[in-house]
């Protein structure tokens, strides 16, 4: 199946400029993600957790403001609809993580969580434990393999070369996500805050 028509890859580039960056420091060794070690506040880990902060929010805002029955919308045959946008994230998470090292949770199947795209709290659910077993995985990792040979998508990469595929693979179908809400009328959470924001009369000063 097409990843995404043309039309809705020109929207992909919306809001994905906003990712803060660091520079690079070691972290302990490589633990189990049940034993993962502190949040790092820098190098290129700490950068990527930003990362899949930042898209969590946006997907997650975006999949709980579409209504559950545009789950099915799509744009055409051979596209993915709603739904199946948000269950190929998920899926995706839980695929990146394995592949960094990270074995799939018990009773996770990816199969089935491809069934589920046109049930709205079930996609969210899974949506939202799909990225916390990628900041899992992400932070068991250690700095010091960022040049470590990885395979990644089919392609073979670095450590941290494998950390910008599954940006641009974020930014991706978030930019086809932000088209399907559009078309169907729904605007974005965040852009809705911003127009709420700039709508709000000007505080007069203080005598």
């Amino acid at each position: 199946m097409r990843c995404v028509c043309l039309y809705f890859l020109i929207l992909t580039a919306f809001g994905l400029n906003l990712i803060p960056s660091s520079r690079a420091q070691d972290s302990p060794d490589h633990k189990a993600p049940g034993m993962a070690s502190t949040a790092p506040t820098s190098g290129f880990r700490a950068e990527f957790l930003e990362v899949i902060a930042y898209y969590e929010q946006k997907y997650t805002r975006l999949a709980e403001a579409m209504p559950a029955e545009k789950y099915s919308w799509r744009p055409g045959d051979g596209v993915r609809s709603v739904g199946e946008v948000f269950t190929h994230i998920t899926s995706a998470n839980y695929g990146a993580a394995r592949a960094l090292g990270t074995a799939l949770p018990n009773g996770v199947d990816l199969k089935a969580i491809q069934a589920l795209s046109g049930d709205k709290p079930k996609v969210l659910q899974a949506l939202k434990e799909s990225f916390a077993h990628l900041r899992s995985t992400t932070l068991a990792l250690n700095d010091s393999d960022e040049d470590k040979p990885q395979k990644m998508f089919g392609r073979q990469s670095t450590l941290r070369g494998s950390f910008t595929m599954i940006t641009g693979h974020f930014g991706e179908h978030l930019g086809q996500s932000i088209a399907y809400a559009r078309v169907n009328g729904v605007v974005p959470p965040w852009t809705e805050d911003a127009q709420q924001q700039q709508q709000k009369p000007a505080e007069k000063p203080t005598p």
